[in-house]
């Protein structure tokens, strides 16, 4: 089973944690950004008293280690992989971050940062792709969601945990690093790449045909939601009317900022809850609601999911699943339902800590569930047919004419290849594009 979710913001391109909005006390660490998270508030004369027994039993057993083991321990790595343990024991997303690890995680919600491009989980031991990211190494070299990793640089990964493993992927910007993949249970393969500085690019949007435009978030990273609003008022502008559909598309998007898939919700809705999380102290318990404008213009939309889509993108996808403002065609999402906050501490170190559950407008919670589509519709690829000597009436010598008029449409002889479109290639996407033509058509668009 997957250990839902062992997902890592460290520079291996990976997800940006959902954060809870920074507080004052944790501006002094690092340029503020949503995704750092809000101190907790404590109430001192709440405090339970110390365990002094099982203090007793750490110290001991760290007096126990420096005397007896086979090599000299000093006291700071003894203490620092205490803490270590004890939040990686807590649930797959807690983490104690050092310096290098928190201005990573800062790093990646400016979009920018060094490593593969790969989005990893674990699975059976293993290290599992959960979904490369466009545009980076990994996508490049063909590396696809659900791709175990078995070796990095021939040394397994089975038994190592997550941090060892990312240890390993990470180095210097141009080195290369060979990893050794299994596919769908298949013959173990290599795959060598170079590590690079990823750039990630949040929002991708263009024109599929006239009038239908496609959008694509990677990343929910801070200004996830102005790219958003930009290219939909670039598709109002371009298209010189009301679209007739519009496709968003959160396949293999690992998740983000909380207030960025806030942001991007409401630009498809006009009223009503868009998510809310629920936790023990104050600072966790948040609403966000839609605000009147619609920069959408309430045009007919499908959101592509699948089970690289995690996080910020199940509460995208939740929230208009609920509203009813979107359909949902794919496979089922990855199912992190959780919070992390960001708790700064001294010497650029921070906690990662997963403090609240969020929940969909109708009260769902995603955590370990996911999102269901609408309307599954599984990868699959398609070829094209070469077109058969066929014949029409227009090519008959000595056809009568239309009698209504209008110029006559005989055969047409094949001639360059077509530009190849995006839809060409992606049966997902070819569907959720023939389901917008069909709602279009029934509507009288």
């Amino acid at each position: 089973m997957l250990h839902l979710s062992r997902l890592t913001s460290l520079a291996l391109a990976i997800a940006i944690v959902i954060g809870a909005p920074l507080a004052q006390a944790a501006e002094k660490t690092a340029p503020a950004t949503p995704a750092a998270g809000v101190p907790a508030k404590t109430n001192a004369a709440a405090k339970p008293p110390l365990p002094l027994d099982e203090l007793r039993t750490f110290a001991e057993v760290m007096d126990r280690v420096k005397a007896a083991y086979v090599e000299p321990v000093d006291d700071k790595t003894l203490l620092e992989n205490a803490i270590k343990g004890m939040l990686s024991n807590l649930d797959p997303h807690s983490a104690y971050l050092g310096p290098e690890d928190f201005q990573e995680l800062q790093e990646s919600t400016s979009g920018e940062f060094g490593g593969l491009g790969i989005e990893v989980g674990v699975e059976d031991g293993f290290v599992k792709v959960v979904s490369p990211i466009d545009d980076t190494p990994a996508s490049k070299a063909g590396i696809e969601a659900g791709d175990l990793i078995v070796k990095i640089n021939g040394t397994p990964t089975q038994g190592q945990n997550m941090q060892e493993a990312v240890d390993k992927m990470r180095g210097k910007i141009g080195e290369k690093i060979t990893l050794t993949l299994v596919r769908d249970g298949g013959t173990p393969f290599d795959v060598t790449l170079a590590r690079a500085t990823i750039q990630v690019k949040s929002v991708k949007a263009q024109m599929l045909e006239n009038g239908y435009g496609y959008i694509r978030i990677t990343q929910f990273q801070v200004k996830t939601g102005d790219e958003v609003g930009k290219a939909l008022a670039k598709f109002r502008k371009d298209n010189g009317k009301k679209m007739s559909g519009l496709i968003l598309d959160l396949r293999n998007n690992p998740g983000g900022v909380l207030q960025s898939a806030v942001q991007v919700a409401d630009h498809f809705l006009t009223k009503g809850l868009i998510v809310y999380t629920k936790g023990r102290i104050a600072n966790s318990e948040l609403r966000f609601s839609a605000d009147p404008a619609d920069a959408s213009e309430g045009v007919p939309l499908v959101v592509l999911i699948n089970g690289g889509s995690a996080s910020a993108s199940e509460i995208v996808a939740g929230a208009l699943q609920d509203q009813k403002r979107g359909i949902l065609m794919g496979t089922d999402t990855f199912g992190k339902g959780s919070v992390q906050t960001v708790l700064p501490l001294n010497n650029d170190r921070a906690l990662k800590i997963t403090t609240a559950l969020y929940y969909t407008p109708n009260g769902r919670s995603i955590q370990a569930q996911g999102i269901n589509p609408d309307i599954v519709v599984r990868r699959a690829k398609v070829t094209n047919e070469a077109d058969g000597e066929n014949y029409k009436e227009a090519d008959l010598l000595g056809h009568l004419g239309n009698g209504n008029g209008g110029a006559d449409k005989p055969t047409v002889k094949s001639g360059a290849a077509a530009k190849a479109r995006p839809q060409d290639d992606d049966f997902q996407l070819s569907q959720a594009l023939s389901l917008l033509k069909g709602l279009s058509i029934t509507r009288g668009n």
